[in-house]
């Protein structure tokens, strides 16, 4: 089980949503939260509600100086959740270019570029912990998900190979796939959202996922079965259904 009080961990994209939920649940338990999001009011409003040590800084995961310079800022830490995200729902017959390169860019190209700075420096200490977020949408491709479904099965599948490389040192791998929350993001959809998640129970999900030793996360259990359980469907199958 993780010991929290006196680690020093940073979430990115965490002025609202999720990583806003986190950052309350982490700094219940003792840890020093560090929130990162491109806006300032936010952030600085966040870290005035924070229980304990808490700091901001400002980054743009799109803009590899500002993640260099956020990097050079925060200084050394225990650990890093990726809880950026753009979304914009759509699909192939109404193609939106600057969306669908938008999501791919913060929510897959983002956390790649964040990586970058931040695994080096872990693997050089030999510890950290590094948390990364997908979704369930990431074990197969959905209508009218296009950028989105995409970005997220390249977020798991990195996860993935970095787990695979890492698992036998000290810097620890993980990753979450979790359902719909309510979010900003997901108030786009205007379609039905089974089993919709408000942020503090997805929040709790994922702190007991990061307390634990287990590589990956999908919650809700019972909707995550049928998006694990879909990657066996035969494609005739799969695609009559969901096609």
């Amino acid at each position: 089980m993780t010991e929290w009080t006196g680690k020093r961990y940073w979430l990115i994209g965490a002025s609202a949503g999720l990583g806003e939920a986190l950052a309350h649940k982490l700094g219940r338990l003792g840890a020093e939260v560090i929130v990162s999001a491109r806006s300032e009011d936010k952030l600085v409003a966040l870290v005035d509600e924070l229980p304990v040590s808490a700091s901001y800084q400002t980054i743009d995961v799109q803009d590899i100086d500002s993640i260099r310079a956020a990097v050079k800022a925060v200084g050394p830490v225990d650990g890093v959740v990726y809880l950026a995200g753009a979304y914009w729902p759509f699909g192939a017959k109404e193609w939106e270019p600057e969306h669908a390169t938008a999501m791919i860019d913060v929510n897959l190209t983002g956390l790649v570029r964040v990586m970058g700075e931040v695994v080096p420096d872990m693997v050089k200490r030999d510890a950290g912990h590094i948390v990364i977020t997908s979704s369930l949408t990431a074990y197969r491709g959905l209508p009218k998900s296009i950028g989105y479904t995409a970005s997220k099965a390249g977020t798991l599948s990195l996860a993935e190979c970095m787990h695979a490389d890492l698992r036998k040192t000290g810097v620890k791998v993980q990753v979450i796939n979790p359902g719909f929350i309510r979010t900003q993001l997901t108030d786009k959809n205007d379609f039905k959202m089974p089993f919709l998640m408000e942020p503090e129970a997805a929040a709790q999900q994922v702190v007991e996922h990061m307390s634990g030793s287990s590589f990956k996360k999908s919650f809700p259990f019972g909707f995550s079965l049928f998006f694990r359980l879909a990657q066996f469907l035969p494609d005739g199958i799969y695609y009559r259904l969901f096609g």
